[in-house]
């Protein structure tokens, strides 16, 4: 059998036995207590070192980084211009390592396209670098915490029923499920799954809000509204397993279920997939392999889809260096999982893990498909046929990505909730952190069929903000009345539209730095972190880098 090993959810030890963790005689003390492995808890804990702030990273994860060292290298970036502070040093060092001759092992550098997401990948004139191998972003996380000697705790899960301790709206201490306790005067849930926040009782939010909720246009269920081309257009394609014949039964991954009226809220969340990277050097190419309940038939849809003219499966291999790509989802039926996610956010580990391998089973099925049945044309059998996963990529979990792509669980509710307003530029934010700039973009969130009797997609909304948009400083920071030293930089206070645009790895990185600036101050001035002026609070940020307001606003 072969080994796999995931970043977030392998190597789970569901203890039977609860640990006392209410002594915490023997525990350690911490200014800062991250807990979470992303992007952004790197960024926050390396902003603290920095600060002379001692701190510590206790994660799930064995590999930093998040999504940014797990395959998602063709960087969403939005515009470069407003990515400052740490994150900008992150694509720096990027590029320093690129710089090396040595580092373009597979290519020539001048054989490299030099193509980034509305940016050149190579931006010599800055020196940063946007596009890059997942173990290459995986070495500048670990340079970062190794030149700031902090200390990291791996494959260490907190113990979400009865492991966070508060007292008057004060978290005390964290337990781990092997009853390790970690003491922090302040804390900071650097998650996807937004998991501290949740224990310590902080209110957040999990699918889509009603379009009566925050007035906003985007939200919700939108039936009928097609953006990108992750749909079935007008392909009127039958979803039975005898084509417009319902008695014979539904095909796999089609739900029977009414979507839902359009604009209505619902506890669904767009879908998750893997970033893969894939090559096609014969010296460094792993073939695909036939996962262990691989079914066929879990792919029936395809060869509709194929018959009625799509083509365009090789859409969003994207280009990075060493002549590998980052393969994301594009099309009707992708490496997407549609509707497979939604007890995701809540769930157990143990259900987690369940999802988890579901999704790497249909993602590492259609791969082979692809390659291998006799439905897929000819010619994209043939292409399939020449990729396979990068050898030198992710190399102690079989060359599949540590990461699932979350990109969406639970979103607090906090003290400043961010919509679509402000993201467009209707509403001003008075105190930023930090800044967006990238489409309000959701994933599908379900496949159903429709009053025609057609197969359809729901959920994918790309809406592009006019200028670069400031996030506020209430996104980061629970409501004073349930939790006093927590920040929460990742799972924000947003609705699902605006959460769409601020998802991007660049802005968790920069979130994560002024989350632990925040923190910081308040540590010198021994206040909570609502007590901090905005004013001192944004000099501090300007200091290091960070961008807060769009070059055009007053």
């Amino acid at each position: 059998m072969r080994k796999l090993i995931f970043l977030s959810f392998f190597f789970i030890f569901i203890s039977c036995e609860n640990n006392d963790s209410s002594t915490v005689e023997n525990a350690s003390s911490w200014d800062v207590v991250i807990y979470g492995g992303t992007s952004a808890a790197v960024s926050a804990a390396v902003q603290l070192s920095r600060m002379g702030k001692s701190v510590i990273i206790v994660c799930p994860e064995t590999h930093l980084g998040g999504l940014t060292a797990s395959g998602l290298g063709f960087t969403d970036t939005g515009n470069k211009e407003v990515i400052g502070g740490i994150a900008r040093e992150f694509y720096h060092r990027v590029y320093k390592y690129y710089d090396d001759p040595e580092t373009w092992k597979w290519e020539a550098r001048s054989a490299y396209g030099n193509k980034g997401q509305g940016t050149p990948a190579i931006d010599g004139e800055n020196r940063t670098m946007w596009i890059f191998e997942p173990h290459i972003a995986e070495k500048v996380f670990e340079d970062l915490v190794k030149e700031e000697s902090i200390t990291v705790v791996r494959d260490a899960w907190l113990d979400r029923s009865s492991g966070v301790k508060v007292k008057d709206g004060t978290i005390e201490s964290i337990a781990m499920e092997d009853g390790t306790t970690y003491v922090g005067d302040i804390f900071i849930d650097a998650t996807y799954e937004g998991d501290l926040m949740a224990a310590a009782g902080v209110s957040y939010h999990v699918g889509r809000e009603s379009l009566e909720t925050y007035n906003e246009k985007w939200n919700g269920v939108q039936v009928g509204v097609l953006h990108h081309g992750h749909h079935f257009a007008d392909m009127n394609i039958s979803p039975y397993i005898v084509p417009n014949d319902p008695n014979s039964g539904v095909l796999p991954r089609i739900s029977t279920k009414h979507p839902g009226e359009k604009g209505a809220g619902d506890d669904k969340v767009q879908a998750y997939c893997y970033r893969t990277c894939l090559t096609k050097v014969d010296e460094n190419r792993v073939p695909f392999h036939k996962p262990e309940n691989y079914d066929p038939n879990e792919y029936a849809l395809l060869p509709r889809i194929f018959a009625a003219g799509w083509n365009e499966v090789f859409n969003k291999f994207d280009a990075i260096p060493n002549a590998k790509t980052d393969v994301n989802n594009h099309g009707p039926l992708s490496f997407d999982n549609i509707g497979m996610n939604y007890a995701y956010p809540e769930g157990t580990y143990a259900e987690r893990k369940a999802i988890i391998d579901e999704h790497i089973n249909y993602q590492q099925g259609l791969l082979y498909y692809l390659a291998n049945d006799p439905e897929v044309p000819a010619e994209i059998r043939s292409e399939m046929s020449q990729w396979g996963y990068a050898r030198d990529e992710f190399e102690d979990t079989d060359h599949w990505p540590h990461q699932i792509y979350v990109r969406e669980a639970r979103r607090m509710i906090g003290d400043y909730v961010m919509t679509e307003h402000e993201i467009m530029g209707d509403t001003y934010v008075e105190q930023p952190i930090g800044m967006g700039s990238y489409t309000m973009d959701s994933h599908n969130t379900q496949r159903y069929i429709t009053e025609e009797g057609y197969v359809q997609n729901e959920g994918d909304i790309g809406v592009h903000p006019p200028v670069p948009y400031s996030i506020a400083l209430g996104t980061v920071v629970p409501k004073s009345s349930e939790c006093k030293n927590l920040l929460v930089p990742v799972a924000v206070s947003s609705s699902h539209i605006a959460f769409g645009s601020i998802r991007m790895e660049p802005v968790f990185m920069i979130l994560g730095q002024s989350a632990a600036t925040l923190a910081g101050l308040a540590l010198d001035q021994s206040v909570g972190i609502h007590d901090i002026s905005y004013d001192e609070l944004k000099s501090h940020l300007v200091k290091d880098g960070q961008v807060l307001r769009w070059q055009t606003e007053n």
